[in-house]
């Protein structure tokens, strides 16, 4: 039987005729004495209907690959007097968030920046320091759901495909297409 692989909306490479497009419609193919699809094509407004061996995701961002360490580190901030910036939660520094092991490269802001919202900015650094996990997290819930789709709760599936498509907009590059990717979920829940 067959499982849709794209659904409505994704944009997705057709290597037959070599230009991005959009999923217009998913549609299967029914035998009688099936419960499922026997097969499913893809409309993607080319004029014919596309298999999914012909249609490919984007590329993901290689740099996504291999995140590392990010943490927060306190730099000190040389252009003022740790005095003269009592209000901030940390005087004489502002935060610094690294993405490499040797602890450069990353997240930085300007001190004037820093001086007229200082808990924002902490708040920022602390944000983009966690989400490597939280991009993680967001996967973790994608794939739990995706392998059962129809066992999971309403709530659940709602979460993945928020979690989905928050990750597609995060890894959403142009470069070459990658390989089809593994089922998605469904775009309603399966009926009870």
């Amino acid at each position: 039987m067959a499982r849709a692989q794209f659904q409505k909306g994704q944009k997705v490479w057709v290597e037959s005729v070599g230009v991005w497009s959009q999923i217009e419609k998913v549609l299967p193919v029914w035998a009688k004495g099936f419960d499922e699809p026997v097969r499913i094509t893809y409309d993607v407004g080319l004029g014919r209907d596309f298999l999914a061996t012909e249609l490919q995701l984007p590329a993901e961002d290689a740099a996504a690959t291999e995140l590392g360490d990010w943490r927060v580190l306190r730099a000190r901030n040389k252009w003022q007097d740790p005095a003269d910036c009592a209000h901030h939660p940390f005087p004489g520094s502002y935060p610094v968030v690294v993405t490499d092991r040797a602890d450069w490269g990353g997240w930085r802001v300007p001190g004037a920046e820093y001086d007229r919202d200082p808990a924002r900015i902490e708040f920022q650094s602390r944000l983009i320091a966690a989400s490597p996990d939280l991009m993680a997290l967001a996967r973790e819930l994608v794939e739990s759901v995706g392998e059962s789709p129809e066992d999971a709760p309403p709530e659940s599936l709602r979460l993945a495909r928020r979690a989905r498509d928050i990750l597609r907009r995060v890894a959403d590059a142009m470069g070459a297409p990658a390989a089809p990717a593994s089922p998605e979920l469904p775009a309603t829940p399966p009926a009870a």
